[in-house]
């Protein structure tokens, strides 16, 4: 499990974006960075900040992964046939986590970390607890029978603030989700532009 050493709402204000698109963000009131200094105006960007600008929303939309985490999966990107930034958003959609959250079954990316962290979660009918775990396609998710009437699950599910993508079949009477494919970039549901490919280009440089 990676520890989180920042707020997730300081992260929106770091990378100076709602990357969640939650209703709820301080970024919505205060969209500067966080700390005493987080009003002064910042120059232009160059080439080597936007690049990693890009790596650190993209690494942060994900529950903050550490560098090691992330560069690890950039590398497994790296090695599989086809576009490396695509193949880099497929591995991340193929997490625990990330389809735990997509499934709506938790309200954010760190709470689907921290649910799968208790064991209310199986795929294909076994408790998991590692929210990096790769699924399959046709892999089944589902929310564990004694952690059905939780109430963060309830309020999870009843939230309008988004929807669950395509590339999942969810079904919410027995909470289960089966994950149909690999999304491609334009699939994946992010509030944000998110640029798998200056992710791409930062990591050839570094």
């Amino acid at each position: 499990m990676s520890k989180r050493t920042a707020a997730k709402y300081k992260i929106d204000r770091r990378m100076g974006e709602n990357i969640w698109g939650r209703p709820k963000s301080p970024f919505n009131k205060r969209n500067y960075g966080p700390g005493q200094h987080g009003q002064r105006r910042k120059g232009k960007l160059s080439d080597f900040g936007i690049q990693l600008r890009s790596k650190q929303k993209l690494k942060g939309y994900y529950g903050d992964l550490t560098e090691k985490q992330f560069r690890r999966t950039f590398s497994e990107a790296e090695r599989l046939k086809g576009d490396t930034g695509e193949n880099l958003i497929g591995l991340l959609e193929r997490r625990l986590d990330a389809v735990v959250y997509r499934a709506k079954f938790a309200i954010t990316m760190f709470a689907s970390r921290q649910f799968i962290n208790h064991g209310h979660i199986l795929v294909n009918g076994k408790r998991v607890n590692i929210p990096s775990y790769r699924l399959k396609e046709e892999d089944v998710v589902e929310i564990r029978n004694k952690s059905k009437q939780l109430l963060v699950v309830d309020d999870a599910i009843n939230n309008n603030e988004r929807d669950a993508p395509d590339f999942l079949e969810v079904d919410y009477e027995n909470l289960t989700a089966k994950f149909v494919r690999v999304p491609k970039l334009d699939e994946v549901p992010y509030p944000t532009r998110m640029e798998p490919n200056l992710v791409v280009e930062y990591y050839s440089k570094n």
